[in-house]
């Protein structure tokens, strides 16, 4: 039963693209309640950070974060590795290193093989052991649909922790994986993905963010953060700061996969590309379609979106080069420049 099941006609969405809309998801956070302050709290819910931050002792940090969801492909060993990967990819995105893990599963008991849950961890505990961490235990239950993914501690030294809205004006942005991951999913959840395409796509969802450590301790990396279900676009937004800064982009030089064509030319798409852009198209300089279709693309462990003070290149591209991805992390994407009309305006 096992090898003819397909996991993902067991849900909606697949991966970040399952995600709350983000209109929706800032109502739901809405509280009148005034909280007092957490003095030792140093990233919080302000700002849409990737991971909760605390002062722990000293300058030592501890970083907590959690990212669960459905099936984004078919074999549950693959599974287990995403959604593993794309947990941890929360606290090097925080410039921290992964401590321990806990795994947070539901899953249907009575329609879906209880082996492939299993393969599920299995997966996971291979990525974990990859990321040099133990999958030290978690919490289950029985569930409508599948899912899956961790709860995440790390650490992080003081000055080496980096936030997703610190950019300043005349930083570079680069980005370390290529977009269109969302497009790729939405083919195989509709049976018509080109098996090559899957296979490259899948690949890419296993890769650790591990980088966002090292680069963690570069002074000349001003923010930093992961690019999951919203988009270039959403994430790209949170580098803005709520409009303190405008985000001229290159479109020519973003990193795309090569089936982005195909699947844009055929309109095969997920729901929530649509969705991203309803959220934030008033934020952006008109888009053509295919920019749309780029930039709104939720991405399962999506890449790392780096800003970088342009007098310390040398030691973010040192850092490119000893993880190998000179081709495509090393490409600058766009600028920060002073405010203009709007955030995000593609040149």
């Amino acid at each position: 039963m096992s090898d003819n099941f397909r996991l993902t006609s067991m849900s909606k969405g697949s991966g970040c693209g399952c995600k709350i809309a983000p209109g929706v998801l800032q109502q739901i956070l809405h509280s009148e309640d005034v909280l007092p302050p957490d003095a030792r709290l140093l990233a919080g819910t302000a700002h849409n950070e990737d991971a909760a931050v605390l002062q722990w002792q000293g300058d030592d940090c501890l970083i907590s974060t959690t990212d669960f969801f459905t099936p984004v492909v078919d074999d549950a060993y693959a599974f287990g590795k995403i959604a593993a990967a794309n947990a941890l990819s929360d606290v090097y995105a925080m410039g921290g290193s992964p401590q321990l893990a806990l795994g947070i599963l539901g899953w249907p008991i009575d329609k879906a093989p209880i082996a492939m849950a299993q393969q599920v961890l299995e997966g996971a505990r291979f990525i974990c052991r990859m990321a040099g961490i133990t999958l030290a235990g978690g919490h289950s239950i029985e569930s409508p649909e599948p899912f899956f993914g961790l709860s995440v501690n790390g650490r992080v030294h003081r000055t080496h922790l980096k936030r997703n809205h610190t950019a300043q004006e005349g930083d570079l942005l680069f980005l370390t994986k290529p977009l269109g991951v969302g497009m790729v999913l939405a083919a195989a959840k509709r049976n018509v993905v080109v098996p090559s395409d899957l296979d490259i796509a899948v690949h890419q969802m296993m890769e650790l963010n591990k980088m966002g450590e090292a680069l963690g301790s570069l002074d000349g990396v001003t923010a930093m953060t992961d690019v999951t279900g919203f988009g270039l676009m959403g994430h790209a937004l949170e580098m803005c700061d709520d409009g303190r800064l405008t985000l001229e982009m290159d479109f020519e030089s973003l990193p795309q996969l090569a089936s982005n064509a195909a699947l844009i030319g055929q309109s095969i798409y997920p729901d929530m590309t649509m969705k991203n852009y309803s959220a934030f198209a008033s934020h952006a300089a008109p888009l053509s379609m295919q920019q749309l279709m780029v930039l709104c693309d939720p991405q399962t462990s999506g890449g790392l979106l780096v800003a970088v003070n342009p007098q310390h290149i040398e030691s973010y591209q040192a850092v490119v080069s000893d993880f190998g991805l000179q081709g495509i992390a090393g490409q600058c994407i766009g600028r920060m420049t002073a405010r203009q009309e709007k955030a995000i305006v593609l040149r």
